[in-house]
């Protein structure tokens, strides 16, 4: 146990009621989350993780816990704690740290200094493998901790802005050991990010406000695949979308789609619901504030609260009123009201009525983390080229290009998920369904492989 910091349940006054509350909420999730179950019957069966000691910081909830109990099952030790400070549900936290093997210390609403405790807390079992969202967790480690680096075989990264600030780290030569950008395979980013994030930000959006979106403006700040899933879903919800972009291929891809395409100070003045999906600064600031219709919601689907500068809008205003539960009114002198909701946080996990993406879609993304954790271990026990490379052609025809060092596992620095990983968790998903594909015949396999073939 941290010295600094305690778990979950020594911080609850009922925490057996929490454990069961938090109990059912799994099991409910568990249930539709068929990838997660088939893993963890085959990490039973194996225990791939015997000896291993996991360290995360994530999004405490329930679809998470099952990830958790995946990896655990498979012999690992962990530890985990928030990464957002208002994306903890308490009582699956107390769920997870009744179990022998598993130590919670996520909360919700930490302050700022306990936030970081309770990282050092886990940093405090020493992990041989950690699983990030938004890479504290990595970043505490190599500026902390350096010493236990070398005791480290690899990570993996959940989110768009982990995986960009990882990157950064990377080209700087500052990652020391190797982490799986999971954010950026197809089975991630293409459910996760498009349908994940537009349907639960605007569900929390709807069910925080109690509004419609049908007839809106709504502004999406950014195209990437988070925003072109809010402007999607909210187009589906008979909504007109403006979208806001600084890359000019995602700015015209945006314009074929059929939404508005325009900078924000011209939306500013257009939008009703104004959410950011940029993982960037500063995105929504004064010059915007001041542009703004009466009774607009501003939201944050990115990760950090920086999108939407509240500082400015602080100094904007002469009153901040909580209107609503997790809906903060902030008025203008001239008595234009703007409505800023879960603190600028992450509004499909920070609101108070939030959940988070589907189970469904959660079960792809961390169908991903086990099976990539897995090949951490696999890899730095075996050695990776032969084993993995041989997997790949057995079932694909073809090698992937993956960066590795034989014998020792993965060099250090940002990895893509190796291709046969991400489909391996696709072929279960489709069985699960009951959905059959075509394969390809070793004539057609042959065809696409060959340069000699032509019109």
């Amino acid at each position: 146990m941290s010295a600094t910091y305690s778990r979950i349940t020594e911080q609850l006054d009922d925490h057996e009621a929490a454990v069961e509350s938090g109990r059912q909420k799994i099991d409910w999730a568990s249930q539709h989350m068929p990838i997660c179950s088939t893993l963890r019957e085959e990490f039973e069966a194996s225990q791939p993780f015997e000896d291993q000691r996991i360290g995360m910081a994530m999004h405490v909830e329930a679809k998470t816990a099952v990830l958790v109990e995946t990896l655990a099952a498979g012999g690992a030790e962990i530890a985990i704690t928030g990464c957002n400070p208002l994306s903890t549900h308490d009582d699956v936290s107390a769920a997870l740290d009744a179990q022998q093997n598993i130590t919670s210390y996520a909360k919700r609403d930490l302050p700022e200094e306990d936030y970081y405790a309770a990282i050092e807390a886990v940093i405090d079992i020493e992990p041989t493998i950690t699983v990030d969202d938004g890479g504290d967790l990595v970043f505490r480690i190599h500026e902390e901790h350096p010493e236990l680096i070398d005791g480290i075989i690899g990570g993996c990264e959940e989110t768009t802005t982990g995986v960009n600030r990882l990157r950064a780290m990377d080209e700087d030569g500052a990652l020391d050991y190797p982490v799986f950008a999971v954010n950026d395979t197809p089975m991630k980013r293409l459910f996760d990010n498009v349908h994940g994030t537009g349907e639960s930000s605007l569900a929390n959006i709807a069910m925080t406000t109690n509004l419609s979106f049908a007839g809106k403006t709504v502004v999406v700040a950014g195209y990437g695949d988070c925003g072109r899933g809010v402007a999607k879903k909210a187009s589906g919800q008979n909504a007109h979308v403006i979208v806001c972009e600084v890359d000019p291929r995602r700015a015209l891809e945006a314009h074929m789609e059929g939404y508005d395409v325009m900078s924000m100070r011209d939306a500013a003045p257009k939008g009703d619901v104004f959410l950011t999906a940029t993982g960037n600064t500063d995105v929504i600031t004064r010059e915007h504030f001041e542009r703004m219709s009466d009774g607009v919601v501003l939201a944050n689907a990115g990760h950090f609260d920086v999108e939407v500068n509240l500082e400015d809008l602080s100094e904007l205003s002469t009153s901040v009123t909580e209107v609503r539960d997790g809906v903060q009114e902030y008025e203008l002198p001239d008595g234009r009201r703007l409505n800023v909701l879960a603190e600028g946080r992450l509004v499909n996990l920070a609101g108070p009525r939030a959940l988070g993406h589907p189970a469904e879609v959660m079960d792809q993304s961390f169908g991903v983390q086990a099976v990539c954790v897995r090949e951490l271990v696999g890899a730095h026990e075996t050695g990776l080229p032969d084993r993995l490379l041989t997997a790949i052609r057995d079932r694909f025809g073809r090698a992937n290009g993956s960066r590795a060092v034989a014998n020792h596992g993965y060099e250090d620095g940002v990895h893509e998920v190796p291709d046969v990983l991400d489909r391996e968790v696709a072929s279960i998903k489709l069985d699960a369904e009951n959905i059959t594909i075509d394969e390809l015949t070793e004539e057609q396999q042959e065809y696409v492989s060959s340069w000699q073939h032509g019109t």
